[in-house]
This record gives C-alpha cells, structure tokens and sequence, in this order.
C-alpha cells in the first residue's frame, strides 16, 4: 500500500457491545419504514412514466418490464437489508464501504450521495409548483409570492414555491424523526389512495367499455421482446429511492428485524402498485393512443370521466411532497456519519439533545437544497441522480461479497494502547513459535513410523498422487487457508471487471464487430469463471459473527450479488457522457477536499491494525497496567 494506505484503511465493523457516542434517536418501526420507503420511490414520474415507456418502448408489456425491473432492484434490496441489519449505524452505502472497501471508496461514494440528494431533492421541489397549479385549476391562481418569475435580461426563472417548500420540510425534519415519518406516512397514505382509486375506478372502466389497448394486432409484444427488456431499464429508475430506509438504520428499533422488513415491504408494495397502474392504463387506451404528458387522466377523459383529473392531480402533488421528505431525510444523516468518522467538520456530526436528530446538518442541507430549487432549473441534471445510486447499488454489491469471502479481519486501535499491543502481539508471538517447534517435533517422530501407522487419509492422498490429471486439476491443490482470503480477493476483483467489460461491450454499439463479440466473449468467461469459483470456494466462518448478528442474511450469495453488479454496470454504462462528466467534476472535487481536509483529520490517521483475535487481550492488559 506504501504511502495510500489511507486510501484503504477500513474503520471497525458495529458490534452489539459497542456503543456510539451521540446516538440518535430510536423511534422507527415496521410501519414507519415502509411509509418512508414507499414515500421516497413513488414519485410523480409514475404518472408520467407509465405513458412514455408504453407509447415508445413497451406497449402493452410495460406490466412486464415494472415486474422485471422490480425483480432487478430486489437484487440490490437484498443487499442492502443484510449490510443494514449488520452495520445499523448512520451512513447508508457510505457507512458499509468505510467498513468493507476503505475510506477511500466510502469517501467517494459519500461525496457522490450529497450530490445525489441535493439535486435530486432541487429536481422534486421545481416539479411541486406546476402540479399545484394544476390542481387548483391554473398557475394563474397561484399567489403572488408563490408563483414562479423570470428575472429580467437572464435566463433565470425563480421558484418561490419550491423553495418555500424545501424549507418547511427541513423545519418538520429539525423536530424529530418520528413526527417527521408520521407526516409522510400520512402524505403517502393519500397518494396510494389515489392510484388505489385510478386501479379501481380504471378497472370499472376497461370492464364496462372493453379493454381496448389489449385488443391489437400487434399483440402484447409490439416492440419485441427487446422493447420489454428496454423499457425495464427505463423504469428501473423508478424504484429509486428504497435506499433512503437503510440511511435511518441508527434511529430503526430492532434494526436486524425491521430492516430487512421495510425494505423488503417498501419493495413489494411499490412493485404492486406500478404493475397495477400500468395494466390499467395500457388497458383503457391503444399504447399509441396514450398521452405522454397526461397519460392516466387523458385515458379516464376519453371514456368520459375527466373530474378524475383532480384525483389525480391530489395523489401527482402529495406524491411529490412525499419524495421531497425522501430526498432531504438522507443526507443529514450521510454528513453527520461522515462528520462522526473525521473526514468533515465536527459541525455536521452535532446532534440536538432534544429532538436527537442531526439539526445542523439537515438545515445546511435544506438550505443547499432550496437555493437550487429557487434559482436553478436542474432538471437536465437529474442522471447526475441516477450515477450516484447506482454507484452505491454496485458498491454495497461488491460489500456483501466482501463480507461473506474476505471480511475484514484487523481492528482498528488508538495509539493510546501502544504498549499492550506490543506486549500481546509478542506473547502471540511466542506462542506461535512454540506451537510451531512441537509440530515440527511431531511431525519428525511421525515420519519416522512405519507406513502402517500411518492416518487413513493419508494413504488416500497416496491413491490420488496415482491420477495425476485428477490431482492437477483438484481444487483443494490450489486453495488453501493459507491463500484462500487472497484468491477470493482476486475473484471479485475479476467479477468487477468482467461484469464491466461485457456491459461496455453490448453497450457501445460503435466498436467494430470483431472488437465487440471479442471484448464481449472475454468479459463473459472472466465474469463466469469467477462466479463459478466464488461458488465452490466456501465463505469464510468469520463472516456468521461479523457486526450485528441474527439478521436477514442475503440469499444465493455470489450469484446473487454478481448479478446486482452486473445490472447496475449496464445501467451505469449507458448513461450520457455529459452525465459521466458532471459527476467526474464533482469527484475531483470531492478528492481535493479529502487531500486537503477528510486524510489529516480522519479517526482513523494514526491508529494501529491488529488481528481481530488479540483485541479482547490487549484491552485487559491495558486495564491491568492502568490499575498498576
């Protein structure tokens, strides 16, 4: 590592002895996570989403691409409930990589999640104004100090509203997390009522008039089976949003329950939902009949029903006010965390000892966030969005792999215990030296005796040494103890740049042929090499205890964790260029702070790494030599 060992040094794995100064506050239940999570994916975009992905990419298969597209986000979801329920501290996918990558990653990825937050929470704000105009019947009727304005000789247009808006929530947020997830969870509870309403009054409608969007020649599939898996990756983006459960782990009761419940509840119910809305809408109107701006109230209004329209509008504008509680929630708590750890100011890691949440963090944030929504028209940055979730989807992937193969085993100590580190690490020292010289010693004496007296086993290894093909290729000739953790290290490294190399390749159409296929065949064989080889190696015994256990363990690990990178590597490849290059900016920035301030004032600068196993002996011989 030489001089970037910082760029890897990994803090300690949450343990349930061990105790956080500052904890915050422990309110949240089942209930209260699920209305978060619901709250913070269901967005407006269904209401539009669904007419756009139907008219140009799926047709009437867009139940199928919600379906897969939900099935490809439960990926990532497991992944998330097990490293939650483990690691249940503040910091979300930035907290799991300080643990299982380094401070490096973790830093990145921290520094890419503010970014993602606050123009994601920007992006809702400006979206609030035009469908409240809406709803009340025209922007016309909007207050003055309310409605939007062009500032004269700029391009500007400010959105009062919006900002207003981004502040109250902040204010509701500075009160208290409990009250804050009651007030969503009631907002939330008036949008589902309005898709319940477009399910159930839609499905009255296609029953009495016909479902005439099922009734084509072109049949279910008119843009194919790729138009299906294409609209699956656009409306993958839709469940964006679940993650914001896992950022409220430190204030969850009985995190390794609760968890893994609302995130696997949030999931479920929004997938419901947009299958559900979706089969009504492409059901009342021929797919290349929907309106793309207006598609569930201009279908109700051509089977007569526009006061629909109002409904609608209601569940489009809580919806809204919904994924802004969303989108502010998180980051206070991804700033205090990383406050907490040294890599910010102390300022942002302060908590209100009365309401015990992060006030000063969240009203930076809510201020960042509603100067954007007033000023700025951000919405041509919103795959800035979208890069920095799945940056963290792949990232808390390649953590479960980690923790499961190779988890970390060195803990970090203050330099304050010295001392009795080295007093320990000489007695382990010895006492490996001793057990060394008596096997030697046992092993001369063995080797001496005759054949006979030999273990069975042995003469077995003996019957093996005759087949030298099976023994050449025995996978226990080249995967030991010794150089397990390092062989498992290096099969995820490979399924990373496997799973980036076959996404890169299908994607850029551009390559030549030959180029292509061979980039494609390549990173196919890197990519299931090391699946097969993470599969037959077994994962290390040290990963049952690791963090808190009793929790959602990840089913079908590797595969299924390789399959969240593999999907989340397609996605993040086919994002914009400009996307790429907006973000790249903000990471360079975001490097430079961290050269500048985050690798001098870290916690974990000067401590010192030993094996897991001595830390229990160290603290007692430095308890017994302060007593002295």
């Amino acid at each position: 590592m030489g001089s970037f060992n910082f760029f890897t040094r990994k803090k300690q794995v949450d343990s349930a002895e061990g105790k956080t100064k500052g904890l915050l506050a422990k309110e949240l239940t089942v209930a209260h996570l699920i209305g978060i999570g619901v709250g913070s994916t269901i967005g407006a975009g269904v209401y539009v989403l669904v007419g756009t992905v139907a008219r140009e990419e799926a047709g009437p298969a867009l139940t199928i691409s919600f379906l897969l597209a939900g099935i490809a986000a439960a990926l990532s979801a497991f992944c998330y409930a097990e490293l939650a329920s483990r690691c249940p501290s503040a910091g979300s996918a930035y907290h799991y990589s300080y643990i299982c990558l380094g401070e490096g990653v973790a830093w990145l990825i921290g520094w890419a999640l503010i970014l993602e937050y606050t123009i994601g929470s920007a992006t809702v704000a400006r979206g609030i104004t035009p469908n409240l105009a809406a709803l009340i019947g025209g922007g016309e009727k909007l207050p003055m100090f309310l409605s939007r304005k062009h500032i004269p000789g700029t391009d500007i247009i400010v959105d009062p509203c919006a900002a207003i808006l981004v502040l109250i929530i902040t204010g509701l947020l500075c009160i208290g997390i409990k009250e804050m997830a009651v007030v969503q969870g009631t907002i939330t509870s008036v949008n589902i009522c309005a898709l319940l309403f477009v399910v159930t009054a839609g499905s009255y409608l296609g029953f009495k008039f016909g479902w005439a969007g099922y009734d084509l020649p072109t049949g279910y599939f008119p843009f194919g089976v790729n138009g299906m898996l294409t609209g699956s990756a656009t409306v993958f983006f839709a469940y964006i949003g679940f993650d914001a459960i896992a950022s409220t782990a430190e204030e969850v009761k009985n995190p390794q329950r609760n968890l893994p419940l609302g995130i696997g509840g949030a999931l479920f119910l929004c997938c419901g939902l947009y299958m559900l809305i979706s089969m009504v809408v492409v059901g009342l109107v021929p797919y290349y009949a929907i309106d793309p701006d207006t598609p569930i109230s201009s279908a109700f209004a051509k089977h007569g029903m526009h006061w629909a329209a109002y409904v609608i509008n209601a569940g489009a504008f809580t919806a809204l006010c919904s994924a802004l509680m969303g989108g502010i929630l998180p980051q206070p708590r991804i700033l205090m965390a990383m406050a907490r750890d040294g890599l910010l100011p102390p300022f942002f890691s302060e908590i209100n000892k009365r309401s015990q949440v992060p006030v000063r963090s969240t009203i930076v944030t809510g201020l960042a966030a509603a100067v954007l929504a007033f000023f700025m028209e951000v919405s041509e940055l919103a795959g800035m969005v979208s890069l920095g979730t799945l940056f963290a989807f792949t990232m808390v992937a390649i953590s479960v792999l980690i923790l499961r193969y190779i988890p970390p085993n060195k803990v970090p100590l203050p330099p304050s215990l010295k001392d009795s580190i080295i007093t320990v690490s000489k007695q382990y020292d010895i006492n490996n030296a001793k057990t060394t010289t008596s096997s030697s010693k046992y092993g001369n004496t063995d080797a001496s005796t005759s054949e006979d007296k030999k273990p069975l086993i042995l003469k077995d290894d003996v019957a093996i040494q005759r087949t030298p093909f099976a023994q050449y290729f025995s996978f226990r000739r080249y995967v030991n103890k010794d150089n397990k953790r390092r062989l498992a290290g290096r099969m995820i490294a490979l399924t990373c740049l496997g799973a980036f190399v076959v996404t890169y390749a299908t994607s850029n159409l551009s390559l030549v042929s030959f180029v292509r296929f061979t980039l494609c065949g390549v990173g196919s064989i890197v990519l299931l090499l090391s699946l097969a080889l993470l599969s037959i190696m077994e994962q290390d015994d040290a990963s049952q205890n690791f963090g808190h256990s009793g929790g959602f363990v990840c089913p079908f690990v590797p595969l299924l964790p390789i399959a969240s990178i593999l999907i989340n590597s397609y996605l993040l490849v086919n994002l914009s260029m400009a996307t790429w290059l907006r973000v790249s900016v903000w990471l360079a920035g975001g490097i430079l702070v961290y050269g500048c301030y985050g690798r001098t004032h870290s916690c974990l600068k000067d401590v010192i790494y030993v094996p897991a196993i001595q830390v229990d002996e160290i603290y007692r011989a430095s308890q017994k030599t302060s007593h002295v």
